[in-house]
């Protein structure tokens, strides 16, 4: 029974599993086609929304060309997927100088947690569809042309983490909520056109690191709950209108390595003791152009990591700390354009021997502080290293050390605006990199040293304002990397060396207020690259060299106060760029040239106390009161009415020579006009009157049917060629009426050369007959 029940269910139960396993199966294959078809539905939406971000993008790089439907869209250029599902998490454009607007149909790419456009030529608005990218992390679109207002919609991207916007067009105040990105990690927005106040709620993201809200319209001041965000470790508040006091709480993020708060309003003293100390990280402290106020803080020394330190253009008063050796890394130090030498002895410059420990320094700053004193040897134990050194706009006596000349890698140096005296030291010629030196305003005497052909890095040269003496050397002039001289208001003399045109480079040239004498370099028109030259008020004399007039960027032209003649050169038509001229006060002669009528951006022209003469235009640049002046010019004449000068007499007769010849062309045309009129008349007149005489039936000869008639019946029938039977006269005889007693006619005859006819009938006999024409009926 046992046997027989188990054979019989042997078979069902294989049936069962049978079953099961085609369900099982059944439903896996159903639920594979359904998860093929969603996927397949999905991934034609991210390839559209691509294809969508393609239409209204074009790019000189082709770096879309490979989007197209002969390769996958994730193997397209930009674009990465997933590999599970095959959906875009990465699109990465940037600097491919792409060109459009952002489509909103980017807001379909759901799956995408990267969007990297950074610096291309994207305008208009960042689409509202950007806020459906739940997954987003990383935004990036800093270095367009975006604007509209702030894109609050990117709040809804709650596990965004990095967003930059920085140089776009936006406008708009932040969010006031920012509690929706609590996992924001860096947050940049920096030179937009952003306005308002920063929300005190950004102080809630614990997570934040960087906030660069630099170079926009932000006001107010800065809320203390910034002063929460312990992660936080670079701050760029720059160039807004931030005012009042910096809170305290914010000297108090210990993980603070860059704070910068320059061209603001800020005001208050620096951090106390107290803040230092808790910044031990600090790199980076810019505070320049706010109005801070008190003394540099002693504690400044606790931040021992400082590089970078810039407090320049404030209030702050001295003395300088002497404990700035205890900043080993720094490179920068600014301490420029405040007070610091109102509460200083004079020659105290203990601070400089701290300084030799800060073997990193590569800028120094002192300028404008109101430093007095004599410039200390110990200047030499600056660090080697040191690249900058800007000590101007003080009161600094005595001579420059020679000392100076150790400091071999300085490029700039600055001791312009200064009280200095003596000679420029010879060991300057040591410091062969230096691509700016600045001397101007000061009592430093002496010849410019031949040693400065050294600076073959030199790009501008400030010596202006000084009591320099002898010619210029002709080693300067083979530093070809100048593009900036000034040697004006000084004592040098002689002749400009004709070598000045190896400055192939210069772009300014001053050399006024001198006493240079002889002409000026016939080659000059070689300084192609020339836009500001100045001569004047030397004892410069000779001819304006035309090839002057080869410099056709120059904008600024002035050689007034010299001994000049001749005529302006033709060629300085060529100079259209001049904005100013002035030849004043010179002995320059001739007429004002017609082509400076069309000089559009000419803004003064000052060719006044001369011996120019004739006519002054009235066109063009010489109609704008105040753009031009020519006192001093006797000769001269006409122009308009605001410049008072004389009437031209060559114009007065011009213009009566022209009224005559008016006058005697028309009597030419008027008098024949006349004599035709005349004539009409006459004939129309005799016409008119022949008609009248001559009516009655006419005699009609046909073909050549003419009568023969005597003589003696001619004048019977003309009363003897009576002038009252003539009706006309031609040029080949006159005619005449008569009458016809015979036929009983009236008939007109014409005569041909009656004269001779008469003659002729009184010499032949009686019966002889004449022979004439009747011609025209009555």
């Amino acid at each position: 029974m046992f046997s027989t029940n188990s054979s019989n269910l042997v078979p069902f139960s294989l049936l069962h599993c049978a079953t099961m396993f085609f369900n099982i199966l059944f439903f896996l294959v159903l639920v594979s086609s359904t998860t093929f078809v969603y996927s397949f539905s999905n991934n034609v939406t991210d390839q559209q929304a691509l294809l969508s971000f393609k239409v209204s993008i074009t790019g000189p790089l082709g770096v879309l060309d490979s989007w197209n439907d002969s390769i996958h869209f994730c193997h397209w250029t930009g674009v990465t997927c997933n590999r599970k599902r095959q959906r875009v998490t990465a699109l990465d454009l940037s600097l491919e100088r792409l060109v459009g607007k952002l489509s909103p149909h980017i807001g379909n790419l759901s799956f995408l947690r990267t969007l990297y456009l950074y610096e291309n030529n994207l305008y208009g608005m960042i689409p509202n569809e950007i806020g459906r990218l739940s997954r987003l992390r990383h935004l990036s679109l800093g270095n367009n042309s975006f604007q509209g207002r702030f894109p609050d919609n990117l709040l809804h991207c709650r596990d965004i983490t990095f967003i930059n916007l920085d140089n776009n067009h936006l406008e708009g105040k932040l969010p006031t909520d920012f509690s929706f990105w609590s996992k924001l990690d860096k947050f940049f927005v920096t030179s937009n056109h952003i306005n308002g106040s920063i929300p005190p709620s950004i102080g809630n993201i614990s997570s934040l690191r960087a906030l660069n809200l630099g170079g926009n319209n932000l006001f107010g001041e800065i809320p203390s709950e910034l002063g929460h965000l312990a992660k936080l470790e670079d701050l760029d508040l720059t160039q807004n209108r931030f005012s009042g006091m910096v809170p305290q709480s914010l000297y108090n993020i210990s993980s603070l390595y860059s704070l910068r708060l320059a061209h603001n309003v800020f005001k208050g003293n620096l951090p106390s003791d107290l803040g230092f100390i808790q910044l031990p990280r600090l790199q980076f402290f810019n505070a320049v152009n706010n109005s801070f106020t008190g003394p540099i803080p002693a504690s400044i020394a606790n931040a021992s990591n400082l590089v970078y330190f810039d407090i320049s253009g404030n209030n702050i008063t001295g003395p300088i700390p002497n404990n700035l050796g205890s900043l080993p890394d720094i490179q920068v130090l600014g301490l420029g354009q405040n007070l610091l030498g109102e509460n200083m002895r004079p020659n105290d410059w203990s601070f400089f021997d701290s300084l030799v420990n800060c073997t990193h320094l590569t800028r120094l700053g002192l300028h404008e502080s109101s430093l007095r004193g004599e410039l200390p040897n110990s200047i030499a134990n600056l660090s080697t290293t040191l690249e900058g050194l800007y000590l101007y706009g003080n009161y600094i006596y005595g001579s420059i050390p020679h000392e100076i000349g150790k400091l071999v890698n300085l490029k700039v140096l600055n001791f312009g605006d200064n009280l200095l005296t003596g000679i420029i030291p010879q060991s300057i010629g040591r410091l062969s990199k230096l691509g700016r030196l600045t001397l101007y305003d000061n009592n430093i005497t002496g010849a410019i040293p031949t040693i400065i052909s050294n600076f073959t890095e030199l790009v501008t040269l400030y010596l202006y304002g000084n009591m320099l003496q002898g010619s210029i050397p002709t080693q300067l002039f083979n530093i070809s990397t100048l593009e900036k001289v000034f040697l004006d208001n000084n004592q040098l003399r002689g002749a400009i060396p004709k070598e000045i045109v190896l400055l192939s480079h210069c772009i300014v040239l001053y050399l006024n207020q001198n006493l240079f004498n002889g002409p000026l370099p016939a080659n000059i028109g070689s300084l192609k690259q020339l836009v500001e030259f100045d001569v004047s008020n030397n004892k410069l004399r000779g001819y304006i060299p035309n090839a002057l007039g080869d410099c056709v960027m120059l904008e600024t032209l002035y050689m007034e106060g010299n001994l000049f003649q001749g005529k302006i050169p033709s060629s300085f038509r060529a100079l259209k760029n001049l904005a100013y001229l002035d030849l004043s006060n010179n002995n320059i002669s001739g007429s004002i040239p017609s082509f400076f009528d069309g000089f559009r951006q000419i803004i003064f022209l000052n060719l006044s106390h001369n011996k120019l003469e004739g006519e002054v235009s009235n066109e063009g640049l010489f109609l704008k009161v105040g753009a031009f002046s020519l006192d001093g010019n006797s000769e001269l004449c006409g122009g308009i009415k605001e410049l008072h000068l004389p009437a031209c007499p060559e114009k007065a007769l011009k213009n009566k020579k022209k009224a005559f010849s008016w006058r005697i062309i028309l009597i030419l045309i008027l008098v024949p006009i006349g004599m035709v009129l005349a004539c009409l008349l006459l004939i129309t007149y005799r016409r008119r009157n022949s008609k009248k005489k001559l009516n009655g039936p006419v005699l009609v000869l046909k073909d050549d049917q003419y009568p023969k008639l005597s003589y003696q019946d001619l004048l019977l029938a003309t009363n003897e060629f009576s002038p009252d039977n003539l009706i006309g006269e031609g040029r080949y005889g006159s005619v005449y009426k008569g009458h016809l007693e015979s036929v009983e006619q009236v008939v007109a005859v014409k005569s041909s050369q009656v004269k001779a006819i008469f003659i002729n009938l009184y010499q032949q006999a009686d019966g002889m007959h004449s022979s004439y024409n009747i011609i025209t009926r009555f």
